[in-house]
């Protein structure tokens, strides 16, 4: 498959979450990905959008917008609001080897939505934030998801 691109758009709350997750899932099967690529995007795309509407629309009101593409052989999602400017790639990255009981609070969303990707990038374009995450597929290995 050479290219596909859907979009979904949510609502900024929690309960959407599933949506956005079964999307993701089926996107990924359309592409043929595997059982682990499929798992490391939904879990990247989950922390990210969790974050948006946690901690970018802080409960109020507002909407998100998922885009997902298939260009062989990766995974291609975009992530946009109009919450306020944050870039997730300007987060120091966490320093794992410190012990749990003496890291600071919170943070994890972003590291692990770094390390289940292939690459992580960000723009603000006209008053929106655009986060894009890469992943690199194959339809070998553990099982189509």
């Amino acid at each position: 498959m050479s290219q596909v691109s859907d979009v979904l758009r949510i609502r900024a709350d929690v309960s959407e979450l599933a949506h956005v997750r079964q999307f993701i899932r089926d996107r990924s099967r359309l592409a043929g990905a595997n059982r682990q690529t499929t798992d490391d995007m939904v879990q990247a795309v989950d922390e990210l959008v969790t974050n948006s509407i946690v901690h970018g629309y802080k409960g109020g009101q507002g909407a998100i917008e998922v885009e997902v593409d298939i260009r062989d052989p990766s995974l291609i999602v975009r992530l946009r609001d109009r919450a306020r400017a944050f870039d997730p790639t300007s987060v120091a990255p966490k320093d794992t080897s410190v012990p749990l009981s003496e890291r600071p609070a919170g943070g994890m969303g972003i590291h692990l939505s770094r390390e289940m990707t292939d690459e992580m990038t960000y723009q603000r374009i006209d008053g929106q934030n655009e986060t894009t995450l890469v992943k690199k597929f194959s339809s070998e290995g553990d099982g189509p998801c």
